[in-house]
């Protein structure tokens, strides 16, 4: 069983599933912003956190169904999920196989179309890199993760992110980044879900295409999109911004696609 905390009391359940060399702590700065109607489920992903790595390849599909367990242990039924980068591929992968017990979905800096070539050559490139030194592979890659205008305001959190990533399990590494290497196009669950859907993405965002991931979302009352001044990290360069969207997207309903 993964690991899992709760927080609140609130009648709306949100799971959130954090991103690649994270863990449940990374919401911890957008979680004062979310309203008290959430009880909110936050899950250490396995290979994360205290969780342990499940197997050498950790599909999308497969964490999927980790997260499943976790969400029968609590009872969860018409729930929202949402998901940070490869958290979002877990959600989205959820959302295919199980979307009767979700009310809605939310992409958080992520996206629902699969690699290309290029993407997926420099993932297997990187797993030998993984393998050898995992502290270079994440002092290289983090920095990259953050809105390169505001280097010198978010220093904390650039330090926090490598922190975080530094504690990941090579194994889980390693077998998240094979797991995503195989991640397919989910477009179709896109255009097949009924409930609500919620895409945020990052105007400088160097980890998922943020103009392509929104100027292919299908034309459907039940989308909404919103493209924000950060990078690939909301959670720590807009959190309140962030979880102003969550409440009023997830509780309440605001003009289709807005651009802050």
């Amino acid at each position: 069983m993964l690991n899992y905390k709760t927080e609140g009391k609130g009648q709306e359940n949100l799971v959130l599933l954090h991103g690649f060399m994270e863990n449940l702590s990374i919401w911890d700065d957008m979680i004062p912003y979310l309203s008290d109607q959430f009880t909110i489920i936050k899950i250490d992903l396995p290979g994360f956190g205290e969780s342990k790595a499940v197997a050498e390849i950790q599909t999308m599909e497969l964490m999927a169904e980790e997260v499943k367990k976790v969400t029968d242990k609590l009872g969860l039924q018409q729930f929202h999920l949402l998901g940070h980068s490869m958290g979002g591929y877990i959600a989205l992968a959820f959302a295919e196989k199980y979307p009767d017990l979700l009310k809605s979905f939310t992409l958080f800096f992520s996206t629902y179309i699969a690699d290309d070539e290029a993407k997926k050559e420099i993932r297997r490139k990187g797993l030998r890199i993984i393998k050898e030194n995992l502290r270079g592979f994440v002092n290289a890659g983090v920095p990259n993760l953050f809105n390169p205008n505001e280097l010198d305001v978010l220093e904390s959190k650039i330090t926090l992110a490598k922190e975080i990533a530094y504690t990941s399990s090579v194994e889980g590494v390693l077998a998240s980044q094979k797991g995503m290497i195989e991640r397919p196009d989910r477009t179709q669950v896109i255009k097949d879900f009924e409930g609500r859907i919620l895409v945020l993405a990052g105007k400088h965002d160097s980890a998922v295409n943020a103009h392509q991931t929104l100027a292919n979302l299908p034309d459907q009352t039940n989308i909404k999109s919103y493209l924000l001044d950060c990078g690939h990290n909301g959670h720590w360069e807009k959190p309140a911004v962030c979880a102003a969207i969550i409440n009023t997207e997830l509780l309440h309903h605001l003009p289709k696609n807005l651009i802050l």
